[in-house]
């Protein structure tokens, strides 16, 4: 698909992350989860720090979730029988996701100790 337009990409891209909010119940969870930061972050109006470190660490969950995905849906097309490979490449990118999330949580703590 090299050389199409821009708006031709960016619509790829778009119907890449319908098909994941469609397929992935932990993208959605993630994504009620970033629902709730923001919801946090408009409620106690923190520095523009807070803001910035509390967007970063969702968009790194967001971005971990969606490789994942990503990454499990070529495996299952071109290898879907069970291998012990296959199954090592899941759930490493799985693993991936996971430190994301521990990452987000830390930060999240960070915030709230902050207001004590």
């Amino acid at each position: 698909m090299k050389g199409q337009p821009f708006i031709k990409r960016v619509g790829f891209a778009l119907h890449g992350l319908r098909l994941a909010v469609q397929r992935e119940g932990s993208l959605r969870t993630h994504l009620l989860a970033a629902a709730a930061v923001l919801a946090v972050l408009l409620a106690t109006r923190p520095a523009a720090l807070w803001w910035a470190l509390l967007a970063l660490a969702v968009g790194l969950v967001l971005v971990a979730e969606l490789v994942n995905s990503a990454l499990e849906t070529l495996i299952d097309h071109l290898h879907p029988e069970r291998h012990p490979e296959i199954g090592a490449a899941k759930d490493i990118a799985a693993g991936a996701a996971l430190v994301a999330s521990a990452v987000a949580l830390l930060v999240g703590v960070a915030f709230v100790l902050q207001w004590w």
